[in-house]
């Protein structure tokens, strides 16, 4: 086996040990650190085809949401 066979089949090995651990791998030069292998981060969630019913339960109503926040004596443009 050459040379770049070996590589090849060491680094396929580091990658696949890598992914089944879960677990980043430190490589070094002459013991010092050059490069970390990690694994990637899990993937967002699947948003469904269909945006219609997505915020469901996310909000809740809290109070009066129809008169205004604050009362009509502290607004500036009808005390003129």
């Amino acid at each position: 086996m050459n040379r770049i066979s070996k590589y090849r089949a060491g680094c396929l090995a580091v990658l696949e040990r890598v992914r089944r651990t879960r677990k980043p791998i430190l490589a070094t030069r002459f013991g010092k650190p050059v490069a970390q292998i990690s694994p990637p981060p899990p993937p967002p969630p699947q948003r469904s085809a269909s945006w219609l019913g997505s915020l469901a339960g996310e909000c809740r109503n809290t109070g009066d949401i129809i008169s205004p926040a604050a009362d009509e004596s502290d607004w500036e443009v009808l005390n003129d």
